[in-house]
């Protein structure tokens, strides 16, 4: 028995440990990126069940609900036999003053709104495929309202639609950049490997992309797509617009360290074993690049949410129906109304905890996967 104890690697020895447990080990040091990499975790999965977490349909509008301010949870009922916890909202009416006509939200202490967990709501498709009515929270008596985030100009629960915006944002996020990493990686690698004519040909193409102004050039081509596309469309394009121009900084990169990589003894090694080109690329010299890459795809992620944001707000990107944090931001522009609506910035809140998230992770992901850190 001692013996086999004896011989067995100690899974507290890092030189027995795997490559990802050292990782994760070094990672798990970073309590920022640990704490942010559970946000982003939270976000990604508050997209995928939109359906289950918006408390109502973010489609559905009422003309006596507009611009209706967000509503205070009230977590104590007094009862006779003392308090009970019985999270609830006050009702509120819309009412208009008598001098100046402005219309205003008054409370109504004598209605109350009970909340709950799993309540029974506005029927849904869950991914297209599962039927149900259930939602993660909302009003127990069905035909209620409860804004919890306010409403928009068209009675709109902006809760809802900021949780469904956040699938269409996060999810470009994720698309551009596996778009960018297939290109970066695939013509940075045959540029700094192949070297000669096909190396300056890329890098020529490169340039030509890095020397226009990235702004404009996201303005002219959404702005070049047809306004009868359906929003499915226009999202796989913007999608795409965006990768196309987000690819050239991480080819570099690869490109520079493939020059300095092919030198290596363990390369020339692995050339005279007779190993394909193939296999020198993707077993010997891409995971040497392993720390950089990771730390590339999490950086543009953020950009990615940013570049769409920034199109659908400046009405060139999304548009509705479809439902974005940018197309969201987009009502936010009227001064006037925003005086009167501030809840309608909240999108942009949603916004820049993503892209705080993600860039946190970014950098503990980057410390973690860099041996020399």
């Amino acid at each position: 028995m001692s013996a086999a104890i004896a011989t067995r690697p100690d899974a507290r020895d890092p030189g027995a440990a795997s490559q990802a447990r050292l990782m994760w080990r070094r990672f798990c040091r970073h309590r920022l990126a640990l704490l942010c990499l559970g946000v982003t975790l939270l976000l990604y999965a508050l997209a995928a069940g939109a359906e289950f977490v918006a408390p109502s349909d973010p489609d559905a509008t009422n003309a006596r609900m507009v611009f209706h301010p967000p509503q205070v949870v009230h977590w104590l009922v007094s009862t006779p036999a003392g308090f009970a916890w019985r999270p609830f909202v006050y009702a509120e009416a819309l009412k208009r003053d008598p001098v100046t006509l402005a219309p205003a939200y008054v409370v109504d202490p004598t209605r109350r709104v009970a909340l709950g967990l799993f309540v029974h709501g506005t029927p849904y498709r869950l991914w297209g495929l599962l039927r149900s009515d259930i939602h993660l929270f909302g009003a127990v008596d069905p035909g209620a309202h409860v804004f919890l985030l306010g409403a928009d100009r068209l009675g709109r629960d902006m809760l809802s639609r900021i949780v469904f915006g956040a699938r269409v944002s996060l999810s470009v996020g994720l698309v551009g950049v596996l778009c960018s990493l297939v290109l970066g990686i695939v013509l940075g690698g045959i540029s700094g490997y192949f070297g000669g004519q096909t190396d300056w040909l890329i890098q020529r193409v490169i340039e030509f992309i890095l020397s226009l102004p990235t702004i404009p050039v996201w303005l002219a081509l959404a702005a070049a797509l047809p306004k009868t596309w359906s929003p499915i469309t226009t999202y796989f394009m913007i999608t795409l617009i965006i990768s196309l121009v987000g690819w050239t900084q991480l080819a570099r990169v690869i490109r520079g360290r493939f020059l300095v990589l092919r030198g290596e003894t363990y390369i020339t090694a692995a050339m005279l074993d007779g190993c394909s080109q193939a296999r020198v690329i993707f077993r010997h010299m891409l995971p040497a690049l392993t720390s950089h890459i990771i730390a590339s795809i999490t950086l543009a992620v953020p950009q990615m949410i940013l570049a769409e944001t920034a199109l659908s707000f400046l009405g060139l990107g999304l548009q509705p129906p479809a439902i974005s944090w940018g197309t969201l931001l987009e009502e936010a522009q009227n001064v006037n109304t925003l005086a009167s609506a501030p809840w309608l910035l909240l999108p942009g809140v949603a916004v820049a905890i993503a892209v705080l998230a993600l860039n946190f992770l970014g950098d503990g992901l980057r410390d973690a996967a860099d041996p020399h850190a």
